[in-house]
């Protein structure tokens, strides 16, 4: 659920401005997308698995939980920054080829070391921690390269099908997952997702040669200067820093869900695998919607008003989570759950495109690294403040009480120059 939030998503020969052409036309578009769909699918899986290893197999607590999922995150506090840089530098293609590579083969320890009894919580943390630094780097890759394969009058239409297929596999893939941890196990199921990467590993591999865009007036500068002026884009932008302060409290709450949900659901709840799985899987369902629906909201309300708009609608269906119940009692946490990513959604591919389409392109790498460097940075923090509540009040109570800290996403940009824009360009 996470925005930049991170639930965003998104022939052929136009020319952009400037005179630099998408290069691989349609095809490159769609074998973009397909090794994006296949890895996402088996990251969900491993969205459920991952946590229900820990809790039901390990019997780890609610902080242990929160610390695997701060570890899955906390990557880009560390190399959020100069990921942007190294992103600007290295073949872009041949990054994203190894950084896949770099994740199967991690994901695909967790069984091997099940199958050898050998399994503990220290190595699921490690490989948590591998897994965040490779998708930092991929993470970033990934937002640069679309805009050299999509025109620039296409970009909110491509970010929502990606957005809708992100969707999708949000639907699928944790509903697989359930079922899958609960005839398979936990580390068992995680097979799927080391060959979801190999798999991406290989879509990526055929794609043409990303051509960088040509270097700005501080391209030959040092790692420090080229992250300062990215760094300066974001936090002067009008716009821009509105919204990343409205996406980093957001991804704060989206933190703490990560941390709580499976303990609350099992624990508190006493659901079985398959269950959480699907009642997981309905985040999945509500950014469908939301993606969907956003090129249309966006045309009828403009992008101004649909960010603020969706800010509200999140906050106000995240407030049900603490008040679901046992057994048709947590079709109460399915709702509230799909409403909050639907609005995440729906924030996420608007402030995305605007980013895309107002950044120059030699800053962007740079700039997507600032963005996520704080608005994901709050991830982990939430998290690990999840997890501490948790232990502290118990699953309920510290979900009421991040609920109720969402409402400071909505408070930010009503604060801000964006409640006046209709459109935020």
């Amino acid at each position: 659920m996470a925005t930049e939030t991170a639930n965003a998503t998104r022939t052929a020969d136009s020319v952009r401005p400037g005179g630099r052409r998408p290069g691989g036309g349609a095809g490159a578009f769609w074998r973009y997308w397909t090794a994006s769909t296949v890895s996402r699918l088996g990251d969900q899986v491993t969205t459920v698995a991952l946590p229900l290893i820990a809790v039901v197999t390990l019997h780890a607590s609610a902080f242990e939980v929160g610390l695997i999922t701060g570890a899955a995150y906390v990557a880009w506090l560390l190399i959020g920054l100069p990921a942007g840089v190294l992103v600007r530098r290295l073949p872009l293609r041949g990054t994203q080829v190894a950084m896949d590579l770099i994740r199967g083969v991690a994901v695909a320890s967790v069984p091997v070391a099940a199958a050898f009894g050998v399994l503990g919580l220290p190595q699921l943390v490690v490989v948590a921690l591998v897994i965040g630094f490779a998708s930092v780097v991929f993470d970033v890759g990934n937002s640069t390269f679309l805009p050299t394969v999509v025109p620039k009058e296409q970009l909110t239409s491509r970010n929502s099908l990606v957005s809708g297929s992100i969707a999708a596999t949000d639907l699928a893939g944790p509903s697989l997952g359930g079922v899958l941890v609960q005839l398979l196990g936990g580390a068992a199921s995680m097979l799927l997702d080391s060959v979801s990467y190999l798999a991406s590993a290989a879509l990526l591999g055929s794609l043409p040669r990303a051509e960088q865009p040509a270097a700005g007036p501080t391209g030959g500068a040092g790692m420090r200067e080229q992250i300062r002026e990215g760094w300066r884009f974001v936090t002067r932008h009008p716009v821009i820093r509105p919204c990343v302060a409205g996406a980093t409290a957001v991804n704060f709450v989206c933190g703490a869900l990560m941390a709580l949900t499976p303990v609350f659901l099992v624990r508190t709840l006493g659901a079985p695998a398959a269950a959480v799985g699907a009642l997981m899987a309905t985040g999945g369902l509500g950014s469908l919607l939301g993606a969907a629906a956003t090129p249309r909201l966006v045309a009828r309300i403009g992008s101004g008003r649909a960010v603020c708009w969706a800010a509200a609608v999140a906050t106000g269906f995240v407030l049900l989570l603490p008040a679901a119940g046992s057994g048709w009692g947590a079709l109460v946490f399915g709702v509230g759950n799909a409403g909050f990513s639907a609005g995440v959604v729906v924030f996420s591919i608007v402030t995305r495109t605007h980013r895309q389409t107002q950044t120059p392109p030699e800053l962007l790498s740079r700039v997507m690294a600032t963005v996520r460097f704080v608005s994901w940075g709050a991830i982990p923090v939430g998290a690990l403040a999840a997890g501490a509540a948790a232990a502290a009040w118990g699953p309920r109570t510290a979900l009421l009480l991040f609920a109720l800290s969402s409402v400071l996403s909505p408070a930010v940009l009503l604060a801000g120059p964006v409640r006046r824009m209709r459109e935020l360009a």
